[in-house]
């Protein structure tokens, strides 16, 4: 029997990144099953599959969610290894326990590795003792723990759930008097959303760029890097467009960088994917751990752009065992990438959800531009899930290039359906603070009623 043929995947996602493993996979030689929703029945990762299994009902809860659902599906299909891709249950350490307990292989990191990056706060302290530079803060138990810890930090501060993400169980506080009553807020948050509402206060960094750096290691203690991505373009700490390298980075800033991501990495003997977040303030040319990310990100192919690197194929051989293909001085990098997330949301109004049926949807055929995409014409976007329909990733000889890409890509997309974001990126691209690289992580909110003025 090869060494492929003793293995199948069972893909625990949807969208893009379902066929993105997918697709990997196949490459691989690994045969797949795919789980679906009833709402996800018809889509074009289920059609790409060798084999779907119906998790249960549209609601993800009840589908993509369920441990229970999930588990037995891989188990009785004989897979031997479960992909979660990102989002749903790829961070749940319940999911990860229970795939060692059936005896399948989660692919991701070690389960003690998810327990501790799941908290912020014992990252933070990992953080610190293997010397990376943390904000200022630490874990509050009450309104008048916030009070006292902020006067010492100074504000604003933000306020942040320590088992959060994507936004929510975070408030930003300006001032004294409005600090208790946002800490409330975000533990009551953070208790409803994540059932746990531990919070904590750090000081909030105005002119930062958020910065990361994807790591790789494998079960036989070698660990690598392959360069930064920025991500300073958000709405409501949502990335909207992703780049590598990050231009505002001298060369000794960046070296500093991925030595501060390479020690995090080394102390955790991290294993799988990953990528470590920090915040780079501008003013200061200094670097802050926010968190790390154990998982492929949304993001991860503006890394594969300029490494040539297929990152999900290295994070299945990894999780079956086999040593890293690449050594460290082997990766090269190559131009510049951007990616754009195009999303079924109406940018005039605020960004609501658009759910609805794509008419039409034909995307160019342009050099240097790549789609990672589930939509197909005729396809009903649900309103159950992530927005998200395309991403978007140009490569070029350098940053012009790859922009210009970009805006040739978005001028000749064909889509009429859902309302969308597609404006709000084709203006983005042309913004003189995206030209010139200068954003910062409040840019975007700042710029957004200007941006989106008819």
């Amino acid at each position: 029997m090869s060494w492929a043929q003793q293995h199948k995947v069972f893909v625990a996602n949807r969208g893009e990144i379902a066929l993105r493993i997918l697709d990997a996979c196949d490459r691989l030689g690994i045969d797949a099953v795919l789980g679906v929703s009833q709402a996800d029945r018809d889509s074009l990762p289920a059609r790409r599959a060798g084999r779907t299994v119906v998790l249960g009902p549209a609601h993800a809860a009840d589908s993509y969610l369920s441990i229970d659902a999930t588990v037995q599906a891989a188990v009785s299909t004989g897979c031997t290894a479960v992909h979660p891709g990102y989002g749903f249950l790829s961070e749940s350490v319940a999911f990860a326990r229970c795939c060692a307990e059936h005896g399948l292989i989660f692919v991701g990191p070690r389960l003690e590795h998810l327990e501790i990056l799941g908290d912020k706060l014992s990252a933070r302290r990992v953080a610190e003792e293997a010397g990376v530079p943390v904000t200022p803060g630490g874990e509050t138990c009450s309104g008048e723990e916030a009070l006292a810890l902020a006067g010492r930090i100074g504000y604003p501060v933000l306020v942040k759930a320590a088992f959060g993400g994507g936004g929510r169980g975070m408030k930003l506080v300006d001032n004294p008097e409005d600090l208790v009553a946002a800490w409330e807020l975000a533990a009551s948050e953070a208790q409803s959303t994540f059932g746990d509402g531990t919070v904590f206060i750090e000081r909030y960094v105005r002119d930062a760029k958020h910065v990361e750096v994807q790591i790789l290691g494998d079960q036989h203690g070698h660990c690598i890097h392959l360069g930064e991505r920025e991500c300073s373009v958000q709405f409501r700490y949502q990335k909207m467009l992703e780049e590598a390298p990050c231009v505002a980075l001298g060369e000794t800033a960046r070296r500093e960088l991925h030595g501060h991501a390479m020690r995090l990495a080394t102390k955790l003997g991290y294993v799988s994917l990953g990528t470590i977040e920090f915040l780079y303030d501008v003013q200061r040319d200094a670097f802050w751990f926010l968190e790390v990310n154990p998982r492929v990100q949304v993001e991860h192919p503006v890394t594969e752009s300029v490494t040539g690197v297929d990152l999900v194929r290295e994070q299945l051989l990894v999780a079956f065992g086999e040593p890293l293909s690449l050594r460290q001085d082997e990766i090269e990098f190559h131009g510049h990438a951007i990616e754009l997330r195009l999303v079924a949301q109406d940018a005039a109004r605020g960004l609501l959800p658009s759910p609805g049926r794509l008419e039409r949807w034909r995307t160019p055929p342009l050099g240097g531009v790549r789609w990672d995409t589930h939509l197909y014409e005729g396809y009903r976007f649900p309103p159950y899930y992530d927005a998200l329909m395309a991403k978007i990733i140009a490569h070029g000889a350098d940053r012009a290039g790859a922009l210009e890409r970009l805006r040739l890509a978005l001028a000749h997309l064909q889509l009429k359906g859902p309302g969308t974001n597609l404006t709000l990126l084709q203006r983005l691209v042309a913004a003189p603070a995206v030209v010139d690289a200068t954003v910062t992580t409040r840019w975007l909110e700042e710029a957004l009623p200007q941006l989106m003025e008819t």
